[in-house]
Parts: C-alpha cells; structure tokens; sequence
C-alpha cells in the first residue's frame, strides 16, 4: 500500500525550500518520499490518495521529553499537602500519582498519550516513564499502545532508589528485558534520588547495549544542594565522573541550575539537552539558558501536553528580547531548536523519524507563506487546530483529524473512568 499526497505544497524542514508537487509515500522504517510531477495512470486497490491543495506539507514533529505516567492526572484533585517546593511537588504530587499505577492504567495513559500526540503532529517520542509498584512490564506495555496508535518511540524507565533497593534494581532488570527486545534508553530519575552503586550500575547496562542515559538534571536547585552535600561535586561533574555524559545518546533533561563548568562539560560531551520551558515555568524551578551548551538542545513537554508546536512558541517567548536575555531565540533559532531531535534521531541510528513521517497542515493563513517567512508563520500563525492529516512511518495515522488506528471516544470513555479509580487510590 502507498499513500499519495496530490498536489502537495512541500516545505523542506531543513531548508524552507517550497515544492508543488506530488508525493508518494511507503510504507515501513527507512523509507524516503517520492516526488511525482504526475500521478500513476492506475492505483493499487489499498493506495491512499489524499488531495492537499491549499494545505502545507512537511515533516512531522518530535517530543523528545515526556511522560505517559502523567496522562491521567489532568483535573485531579489536589494532594494531601499543598507543596511549598519543588521537592515537595514531586513528593506530594507526582510520586504520590507514580505509586498507584498498575497495568490498566498505564496502558490506558499511554493510549491518551500517544493519540493526542498523533492529532498533534507528533509522530515520534521520548518517554521517561514511573511506576514504582507495577515495573516489570510496564515499558512493554506502554510500547504495545504506541504501537496501536502508529506513534514511533524510545523509552525508558525511571530508574530510582527513592522506592528502596529492590525497586531500583527492578528498574535495571526492566531496562534490561526491554532493551533486548526494542529501542530504548537507560532512564534515570535525578542524581539526588541514585546512590553511587544504582548509578555505576546503570552506566554498565547503557554500555553492554550501546544505548545512552535519560535522567533529570539540576531541575531545580535542590539536586545541586544535595549532590554537594552528600557528593562533595555538582550534579553534572558527579555523572561526568560516572560515564553518563561519554554516550551520544544520553539525554539530559531540563540542566536549570548549572554553572559555567557544568556547562562546559556538557559542551564537549557528545551528549543532549531538552528543554522543558512550561514545565519549568509551571513548577517555578527558574529559566532555561542554553548559553555555552552547543546546539544539542531539543525541546519536550515533560508531561504537561503533547502540543509541541505550543512547547515551541514558549520557549521562543520566554527568550525574548533574544539580545537581551541569557540564550535568548531568534524566530529561526527557536525552530531549529523544535527540529534538532531529528538530528538527535538520525545521528544516533534510531528509527522511526525518516522523510515518510509527515504531517499535513490545513493552515488558513491571510498573508503568504514563502521561503523567506516561513519561520515568522511558524511562530505566530500554525497550531495544533491546523494538523489535517499525520503519516507516521507511511502509515497514516490521522485522516481528516480523525485517528485511524484506535476508537478515540471508546479509549477516552475508559481513560476517565480509570482516572477517577487513580485519584481515589491517591486520596487515600
């Protein structure tokens, strides 16, 4: 079967360069698009043939830092104890959610997930999952639903010692298990939450699988304090000193509270950066600053929304005036730092993020779109609202804004009953 996109109006994501044409596009990983000037005379009784005059054509979008295990808590009631901190959002809060996960609930977050991904032009992910009391399986699951959604991924799970001993060690095994089977990253929670033994541990697995790390890094001034105290070194010179930061694939999530040296480090490491601008905006924890830390800096949503056409119009504002402020965006920067997880992907051999990955966009502009401006309408004018249609490794996954693969109203009727079994647990 293939998909052909007829009178298309092609944007190159690296270069803005414009082309009317037609595509066909196939199904399977490692596939490129085809550009027609003409249609086949005749078409396999499977082909998908979609008009997009007036629509934009172009690559689709990456998370590359989020969390499934938070897809249940929107509209919860609020914890027990009104936290003062960041230390106690997550003690209150996210550790309290985390806890009372089991299997249905998972899968059902991270069926939610990945479909609002999919009707938000997200076709690839990268998942930082929790669930302390149901691990042993939990990344498998979470990869079955993303599967039946049609949304590619790259998983791990959150490996911790805040639980006891026993969890941390089940985090290895899972991490394991999983990486025997699929594409996946070693996760980690934040150097305050890792002994020295769970770390060492953890860098071993990621080397005998060639894979890299996905940890929280100096999200809030806490994990500095606590690695000083206890370490005598600062968050990024206790993972450097551990091997976390020698792979290309490890992926440092948030860097907040880092001083010149850390990033110093991190810039001559061949590992990554995500920023998470709402997020920490939303826990207070202070603002991104990318200055000194190369561009190895993707963006992800960690858990708030899988909106990232919203992630990246945030982190643009909250760098402006771009002179002015410390690793301020200009309109093209900030683009380039939505698109770098394609780089991250490719660079690194994973799949799931080739050119037959598209998202086609029904942007009712009043101004006209061309090379030279494209990035000003990517800022101001397209949305979410404007995702028509998502191909995801040739498969399309969202027709009309509608998903394919899944019943959304059925999946969503038992997501909202569970949630309300999610909060009540948490309550008690």
């Amino acid at each position: 079967m293939s998909i052909y996109l007829k009178n298309a109006r092609y944007i190159n994501y690296e270069t803005f360069e414009i082309t009317n044409t037609h595509i066909k596009v196939d199904k399977g990983f490692n596939n490129e698009i085809e550009f027609l000037d003409i249609l086949p005379e005749y078409y396999n009784t499977e082909d998908v043939i979609i008009d997009c005059k007036n629509n934009i054509v172009t690559h689709s979008f990456v998370n590359a830092h989020h969390h499934v295990y938070s897809a249940l808590a929107r509209g919860m009631n609020p914890p027990k104890v009104i936290p003062s901190n960041f230390y106690e959002i997550l003690k209150y809060v996210w550790w309290a959610l985390d806890k009372c996960l089991d299997a249905d609930m998972i899968r059902l977050s991270a069926l939610v997930t990945a479909m609002t991904c999919a009707k938000n032009g997200v076709t690839f992910v990268i998942d930082h999952h929790a669930s302390p009391f149901y691990i042993k399986n939990s990344l498998n699951i979470i990869a079955e639903a993303f599967d039946e959604v049609g949304v590619s991924h790259l998983l791990c799970y959150e490996i911790t010692d805040r639980d006891g001993l026993d969890k941390a060690e089940d985090g290895l095994i899972e991490t394991e298990e999983y990486l025997k089977k699929r594409q996946g990253l070693v996760g980690l929670h934040a150097s305050f939450t890792i002994s020295d033994n769970t770390l060492n541990k953890a860098v071993e697995l990621t080397r005998k699988f060639n894979s890299g790390i996905h940890i929280h890094v100096a999200e809030d001034k806490y994990d500095q304090d606590f690695a000083m105290e206890n370490y005598n070194k600062r968050v990024i010179e206790r993972l450097a000193g551990a091997g976390v930061l020698d792979f290309s694939k490890t992926i440092l999530a948030h860097c907040i509270h880092i001083n010149e040296i850390e990033r110093d480090i991190i810039a001559n490491s061949p590992c990554w950066v995500v920023q998470n601008a709402e997020s920490n905006l939303n826990n207070n924890v202070g603002f991104f600053n990318s200055e000194g830390l190369s561009d190895r800096i993707m963006l992800g949503t960690d858990g708030m929304h899988s909106d990232m056409l919203r992630s990246a119009k945030a982190a643009f504002l909250i760098g402006q005036p771009f002179d002015k402020v410390k690793g301020g965006l200009t309109y093209k920067a900030a683009y380039q730092r939505f698109r770098r997880a394609h780089d991250y992907i490719s660079k690194n051999g994973f799949i799931g993020d080739d050119s037959n990955n598209l998202v086609v966009l029904d942007y009712d502009s009043p101004t006209p779109v061309n090379e030279s401006n494209f990035v000003g309408h990517f800022i101001f004018g397209i949305e979410s609202r404007h995702v028509k249609h998502v191909i995801s490794s040739g498969d399309l996954i969202l027709h009309d804004g509608k998903l394919v693969n899944v019943d959304e109203s059925e999946i969503l009727e038992q997501s909202q009953k569970i949630a309300t079994e999610l909060w009540e647990l948490m309550s008690k």
